[in-house]
């Protein structure tokens, strides 16, 4: 018998030796080639000789390189960023896309808290006035963190480590994060608050979200105008998360008393509105840059891509639940259902989650329900922080403290299996349920305890109101005048004149105004526009 070939790996960005040598140890060839990544046509030329490609951010992954990769398996990035890989088409090629999410936690957590300091008693500034040899004591008058009050915008893992570290510092912490529960708040001794008390409260601030349509700008200039007198800020998170021109008003006016960015709208930022304000402490993007941290994902990466090359084991996968290949075929159109409910559920969603609960039905019941669950969780979750992915979802709800019941049944009704997802908050329960019919694509069968059949798009439009008439020509007159197609339409109805439900299956996206303008008829008691990922 042949002996079988080991698996080969190119690591094409600069890793560590240490990461270099866990390939050699497991049994894995390795070609460290940490110059290629910014050479596209010799990595064009070489890489269907790999099973796996290990990056950073400086090699592109792109559906021409990916094109060319005959052999490759998986792509492991050491970090948390994967923008630099086509995940939709490595996904259709059947290729695993990893990340290494909490290798650099501590380190962006210690600069945030780092640049909370400088910002504070002015660091940047004295040092350098320092070393100009003007020793001006009097001019550089800071402030203590000692009983003052932080912010923590986005208490998910880096946020929650801020909060740790702040309250050592006896600081009063108050903390927004709509998927915080008392008791994770409570764990962490933090003080849980709306936005607007938060704003009104903090003596710092310092933000710890993702960028998404609910965040962008989450600091805008009327939100900046509802913060204390004197408040200093901090991100070290994203940028764009902070209008940077209003930043900049609130600086010069003194409304806002200083401010430590390590992110930035634009990057790089080669120049800025807020460079050289006295009363700025600018970094470039240092939130993970220490020698642990970029040590400790790459040797992540290495051991997680050996695992699965030789084991089949998946970890911290972006697009793949950790199924056999055999369950795989057989799954697949259950795990995008299982998504799609979780995300109609988190999309619609705003205060803390308590509890999800999932109810699988006939021939689902006998599935992975373990990689189902997690489809639903990260469905749930990414409306909030498209970070998420099928296998750190349950480690992310859990830090929130969002309790996750499965219970099981024989085929109860008119389908062979469906799935019932429950979200508990502490203002309401949300229900909905899903099939996936013989030509193998998801549907909505109930919302709201109303039955309906409701084929899954990009684009949709939710809505509820009592069931009068009218409503069906109102959204098709609508949709018509501000150019909107639709591409299916489906309604449902408790019972005449009761609670009735209508989802729209439309060819593109809906302009906020459009949602306006159905909001201002006074006929509906939500309008909600959905996003989900078909492909």
């Amino acid at each position: 018998m042949a002996p079988q070939t080991k698996p080969r790996v190119l690591v094409s960005d600069a890793l560590s030796e240490t990461a270099v040598q866990i390939f050699r140890d497991r049994g894995v060839e390795v070609d460290y080639l940490p110059a290629l990544g910014k050479d596209k046509e010799k990595l064009l030329e070489i890489i269907g000789q790999y099973d796996g490609l290990a990056i950073r951010s400086a090699t592109k992954v792109t559906d021409k390189i990916l094109a060319a990769a005959t052999n490759l398996k998986v792509i492991g990035r050491a970090g948390i960023g994967v923008d630099n890989v086509d995940i939709p088409e490595a996904s259709k090629k059947g290729i695993i896309v990893m990340n290494t999410p909490f290798g650099n936690s501590i380190t962006t957590a210690e600069h945030a808290i780092a640049m909370m300091f400088a910002v504070a008693r002015q660091i940047p500034e004295a040092n350098a006035s320092t070393h100009e040899g003007k020793w001006e004591k009097s001019k550089f008058m800071g402030v203590e963190l000692f009983n003052k009050t932080l912010g923590v915008i986005g208490a998910g893992n880096i946020g929650g480590i801020v909060c740790d570290r702040a309250v050592g510092l006896k600081m009063k912490v108050v903390a927004y994060d709509p998927f915080l529960s008392d008791e994770r708040a409570k764990q962490l001794g933090v003080t849980k608050v709306e936005l607007d008390e938060l704003l009104a409260r903090a003596d710092f601030i310092t933000l710890h979200v993702p960028m998404t349509d609910k965040t962008r700008n989450i600091l805008s200039r009327e939100n900046l105008a509802k913060t204390k007198k004197g408040v200093r800020i901090i991100n070290c998170a994203r940028g764009g998360l902070i209008d940077e021109d209003a930043l900049v008003e609130a600086l010069n006016s003194g409304h806002v008393a200083g401010a430590a960015l390590d992110v930035f709208a634009v990057e790089p930022a080669k120049e800025s509105p807020l460079f050289n304000l006295p009363n700025v402490v600018c970094t470039p993007h240092l939130g993970a840059s220490t020698t642990e941290a970029q040590e400790n994902v790459a040797l992540q990466v290495a051991e997680q891509m050996s695992d699965y090359l030789l084991t089949g084991a998946v970890s911290n996968a972006l697009n793949m639940p950790s199924v056999t290949a055999e369950e795989a075929a057989v799954m697949g159109p259950w795990i995008k259902l299982a998504g799609h409910l979780g995300n109609f559920a988190g999309q619609m969603t705003d205060e803390p989650i308590r509890a999800i609960n999932v109810l699988y039905d006939g021939v689902v019941s006998d599935m992975n329900l373990k990689a189902l669950d997690c489809a639903v969780i990260a469905g749930i979750l990414k409306s909030a922080n498209p970070d998420v992915n099928l296998v750190s979802a349950p480690i992310v709800a859990k830090e929130r403290g969002i309790k996750v019941s499965t219970t099981t049944q024989d085929k109860a009704g008119a389908f062979d299996g469906y799935i019932k997802l429950t979200i508990v908050t502490d203002k309401r329960e949300r229900s909905l349920a899903g099939t996936v019919f013989s030509d193998g694509k998801p549907r909505f069968i109930q919302i709201k305890g109303i039955n309906i059949d409701a084929e899954i798009g990009e684009h949709m439009l939710y809505t509820t109101n009592e069931d009068v008439p009218g409503i069906i020509g109102l959204l098709g007159m609508t949709m018509g005048k501000n150019g909107v197609n639709i591409a299916n339409f489906t309604l449902g109805r408790s019972a005449a004149g009761q609670d009735a439900i209508a989802l729209l299956y439309l060819d593109q996206a809906i302009d906020p105004k459009v949602v306006e303008t159905l909001e201002s008829t006074g006929m509906f008691q939500q309008v909600h526009p959905l996003k989900f990922e078909v492909a």
